[in-house]
């Protein structure tokens, strides 16, 4: 149960983005350190051969990954302008 509420807990942010494509209120760095930490929990799990594990953080690494992406990529923008 934990594991799904973890797993599902990033796509309203997530879907959030995705209306509004604003991720200026949300810090870069703790989305690359979460981010980074769900990663090494899926491969640990798929290495451990733990499917509720793997299956669970890779559930999160879809949302997780979209917005790390569009936080660096809204970041370059701005440096651009």
């Amino acid at each position: 149960m934990a594991g799904t509420c973890l797993a599902i807990a990033q796509f309203p942010q997530a879907i959030k983005v995705y209306k509004t494509k604003d991720t200026h209120s949300i810090s870069l760095l703790m989305f690359t350190i979460l981010t980074t930490g769900v990663f090494f929990w899926f491969l640990y799990g798929v290495l451990a051969n733990i499917p509720e594990m793997w299956i669970t953080n890779g559930i999160c690494l879809v949302p997780s990954f979209y917005i790390l992406y569009m936080s660096i990529k809204n970041l370059r923008n701005e440096k651009k302008k």
